[in-house]
């Protein structure tokens, strides 16, 4: 795949919009395929709000301090938007292929197993599905071994994040093709299997459930909920891994707090999984002891404190809550 490849979206919904943002930004140019079919009247109001969408999106971004004004319209210049007739010309000029039509299994085997007999032999093609397993659309593509799942975070043009999910026919080779374009422009890639949820949703999932579940057992507000998230929960874990932070405190303050909350709560759902006391047994506790999840052998561990500390001090520095001591000169 050429480094600046030509990226064809199948929809021009919000995730579509968002994905050709991304590319555009890092100089691809971006075609949006529509694939329902309508009157030529329809299409042109569609086209006409993708595109408003896709401009109101980098003059944003301009006010943001990302980009010069002056180039807006240079990038927006880079996205079109076609009807399902001239699908066949921009998806044999496609380098990449990202489907994002409803959450609908019959309507993404249609529309991918269509565009997939319209493409080049090696173009990759992509579901960027939050909820469909790879393996349940992969039958209805055309050489399935270039086929996976992208799931993006929204924003698409601001999130790092992209989850990469290979299906049992997906080839390695490209898996590693999608890595280097996704890094490319800038996103940080991570490879998980095809397991329902992939990795945030399902964090996400069960974090948002129990803070809804504060909210109805009155634990505490909604608005204190979510400052205790910002400024404690998320605080730390923009700066580390929630794994690598069982590593830091050690896993076994997670193993007994987790036993403490389950008994306290009455439910299993705060039972640690067998991979604590697994790490626990074989004396994989975390940085004490040179290895958790983590393997920290041969690391300078002062150094790296003080890296993950200077983050967290920078952090403070963002929301404007750092503050010099105070001393009494007198």
């Amino acid at each position: 795949m050429t480094r600046r490849a030509n990226i064809v979206c199948l929809g021009a919904g919000r995730m579509g919009r968002g994905i050709a943002v991304a590319f555009a930004y890092a100089g691809h140019r971006v075609t949006m395929v529509d694939v329902k079919a309508r009157s030529a009247e329809d299409f042109a109001k569609l086209e006409a709000a993708a595109l408003d969408e896709v401009g109101k999106t980098f003059a944003s971004l301009s006010k943001l301090g990302l980009l010069d004004e002056a180039d807006v319209d240079p990038l927006i210049a880079r996205v079109s938007v076609v009807p399902p007739g001239q699908s066949g010309t921009v998806l044999a000029e496609a380098g990449m292929v990202f489907e994002g039509v409803p959450e609908v299994v019959e309507l993404k085997r249609e529309v991918l197993g269509a565009a997939s007999k319209q493409v080049g032999a090696d173009t990759i093609i992509a579901s960027t599905t939050s909820t469909i397993l790879v393996d349940d659309l992969s039958g209805a593509i055309v050489n399935p071994h270039r086929f996976l799942n992208v799931h993006w975070l929204n924003p698409a043009y601001l999130i790092p994040l992209v989850e990469v999910s290979p299906g049992k026919a997906t080839d390695s080779a490209i898996v590693d093709e999608v890595k280097a374009l996704l890094e490319g422009i800038g996103k940080v890639p991570v490879v998980c299997a095809a397991t329902p949820g992939f990795i945030v949703p399902r964090i996400q999932a069960l974090a948002m459930n129990e803070a809804a579940r504060m909210v109805e057992e009155g634990v505490a507000s909604a608005e204190a909920i979510d400052k205790a998230i910002r400024y404690g929960f998320g605080f730390r874990y923009a700066v580390l891994g929630l794994l690598e932070f069982i590593d830091w405190g050690g896993g076994d303050i997670l193993y007994y707090a987790s036993r403490y909350l389950e008994s306290a709560l009455g439910s299993d759902r705060y039972r640690a999984p067998e991979v604590i006391s697994k790490n626990m047994h074989e004396g994989r506790i975390g940085l004490r002891t040179g290895a958790g999840f983590l393997d920290y052998s041969g690391m300078d561990v002062d150094a790296y404190r003080v890296k993950r500390l200077q983050a967290m001090v920078d952090l403070l520095r963002h929301f404007d809550l750092a503050r010099p001591p105070v001393i009494d000169r007198n």
